[in-house]
């Protein structure tokens, strides 16, 4: 039941790594420029198969929105690139990528058998080295918001026995599960409500990033809170 007070901690999966262009035949043009900074027909495509591989989603069953979030989602982390570049920030371990692969990985079973998780990778347009690399950029850009807004979010007890009150008791009666104590799973909302408030403050952020840039959308007629054309 608890896994429901889980949910992902930002509203974008960030990632800036840009993989080798698996087609040869999709020829490339620029769909967007961030402050000067070129972002390309591959790179969009490249962007769609990755969240597709990584969420274990079909690309056939992605849509016209699905493909313009994706865009939006590389503005977006062009613009937190800018502010990691100034930060002194510590990188990613090689066991943090390491771990990430395997939850990645979770999602096919079929996967560990021999030579299948390399036929699946493939498929998504990675070789594992760009996977892994992908991820050491989008585990730095998350630690990168960490270090920003997490220091400022406070969580005080009154928000946490409401949640119980009123979100996690009707849950847990609703699915016929056993109630638990407030103090059992304090730490848990708490930091449920800690992540709802950084992705707001994320989203904020990003809107002011957005209004202080020059972003030109080639794909779509505009770009949701910049400065789109």
């Amino acid at each position: 039941m608890f896994k429901r007070l889980f949910i992902p901690v930002f509203i974008l999966a960030v990632a800036a790594f840009r993989l080798p262009a698996q087609a040869a035949d999709v020829l490339d043009r620029i769909v967007a420029t961030v402050n000067g900074h070129i972002i390309l027909q591959s790179d969009w495509e490249d962007e769609i198969n990755y969240e597709a591989c990584a969420n274990g989603r079909s690309l056939s069953a992605l849509t016209v929105a699905d493909r313009k979030a994706a865009l939006d989602r590389l503005i977006d982390q062009e613009l937190l690139r800018e502010q990691i570049r100034s930060a002194n920030l510590q990188h990613a371990s090689p066991e943090e990528v390491k771990k990430r692969v395997a939850e990645i990985q979770k999602q096919y079973p079929d996967s560990y058998a021999e030579g299948t998780w390399q036929t699946l990778l493939n498929r998504c347009g990675l070789t594992e080295a760009a996977l892994e690399n992908r991820i050491q950029t989008d585990l730095d850009l998350m630690r990168l918001v960490e270090n920003r807004l997490r220091p400022t979010v406070s969580v005080d007890a009154k928000s946490i026995e409401g949640y119980y009150n009123q979100e996690l008791l009707p849950q847990l009666r609703q699915s016929g599960s056993q109630d638990v104590s407030l103090s059992e799973v304090t730490p848990k909302i708490k930091e449920l409500l800690t992540q709802l408030k950084m992705n707001q403050l994320l989203a904020q952020w990003l809107q002011s990033l957005r209004a202080g840039s020059e972003i030109r959308n080639g794909a779509f007629e505009a770009s949701a809170g910049g400065q789109a054309q």
